[in-house]
């Protein structure tokens, strides 16, 4: 295959997979979205099935950011050529999309009740929607799932009640499920049981099912674009952040490392922070006077789960255990707090601390 041919992603090799979820993941602006826009939009001629944009926030498919999702298509003539000039483009009004044409003055024109080709749909705003059919809708797009802000409280519950909302009991509705490399803590990992994300090779696809179920996701981690982006120069600044952008590398942000040696006599309380089946021993440390907190991977069991303060997101009636280490109900949870809100705590590795930084985000909104 040429260097032009492999200029930006395609669809090609995951659809051969034949998976009701495709998740596909890399470096910004290869094409992902296009290419799964422009194969809703192919579907819809082939066989009359609508589309469904998802996105996390309500801002994200209104107004302006909404009538832009299809303007590259729309730029480049996709709508004419897979419509065979039919239509021209396809606009957005009031939560829906249209194929449409124009007049001599260049405003649309559609016909609101045959020309709807698919519609919008939020997460955080899904209330509204449960009760609506949408029984034409049979490709599915949840772009940018993977987010280095926030994620919704019980977040993906609340795609799963979205899914059900669309698909009811039909069975030939097609998920694809788009991210950027931009955080390595994603709860949809998890919750799908993902569990060999990090550990992909750039252009690998994995297969993932469940028991007897008929139910299959493949996972693909897309290769590089990079030696094809002629614009690259203007992110060569020695940042590992930027690595996303380029060549699809995870991103991480850097993060404070030990400061300065210290001995076990040197550790004045140690307590244990359980997030993304990962345990992280937290120790406060005195040396010449100076106090901080250090946090580093734990690879052996916590010696005393009954007496060990314990921070987890997960609900546990023991005392000692705690969801966020922003609520403290002791003087010592205070006392871990302080550390934070004073910007001395100390990574083992920018790993360790991308980890915490999430749990952190989570703690904030418990």
């Amino acid at each position: 295959m040429s260097k032009e041919q492999n200029k930006y992603y395609s669809l090609n090799k995951i659809l051969k997979t034949n998976s009701t979820y495709n998740i596909i993941f890399g470096e910004r602006s290869n094409g992902k979205t296009y290419s799964v826009l422009k194969h809703s939009i192919e579907e819809y001629f082939k066989t009359g099935g609508q589309f469904a944009i998802v996105r996390r926030w309500k801002e994200d498919i209104t107004g302006r950011r909404a009538s832009d999702i299809f303007s590259a298509l729309n730029v480049n003539n996709e709508i004419e050529k897979i419509s065979n000039g039919e239509f021209k483009a396809i606009t957005y009004f009031a939560g829906k999309f249209y194929l449409c044409n124009f007049d001599e003055h260049g405003k649309t024109i559609y016909n609101i009740d045959t020309d709807c080709i698919g519609y919008v749909f939020a997460l955080s705003d899904m209330e509204h929607n449960k009760s609506i059919s949408y029984p034409k809708i049979t490709t599915i797009l949840f772009d940018e799932f993977i987010t280095k802000f926030t994620y919704l409280q019980d977040e993906f519950v609340l795609f799963m009640n979205t899914i059900s909302t669309i698909v009811r009991q039909r069975t030939n509705v097609t998920i694809f499920m788009l991210g950027n490399t931009v955080n390595k803590y994603c709860p949809y990992f998890q919750e799908m049981g993902l569990n060999h994300i990090l550990e992909m090779k750039q252009g690998s696809i994995d297969i993932y099912t469940y028991g007897n179920s008929e139910l299959k996701v493949a996972v693909e981690y897309c290769s590089s674009t990079q030696s094809n982006k002629k614009n690259n120069f203007y992110f060569a600044f020695n940042n590992p952040k930027l690595e996303m952008i380029t060549s699809g590398a995870w991103e991480l942000d850097i993060y404070p490392h030990l400061p300065i040696k210290y001995k076990p006599k040197d550790i004045v309380f140690t307590y244990f922070i359980i997030f993304n089946d990962n345990i992280y021993q937290c120790e406060i440390i005195s040396v010449e006077g100076e106090l901080f907190t250090y946090i580093h991977e734990k690879t052996t069991p916590i010696q005393d789960e009954n007496l060990d303060l314990i921070y987890t997101l997960d609900y546990n009636y023991k005392f000692n255990y705690n969801r966020s280490i922003y609520r403290p109900t002791t003087e010592i949870g205070n006392k871990n707090l302080w550390f934070f809100k004073t910007d001395k705590v100390f990574y083992q590795n920018n790993v360790v601390g991308d980890s915490i930084n999430n749990y952190l985000k989570i703690c904030r909104n418990l």
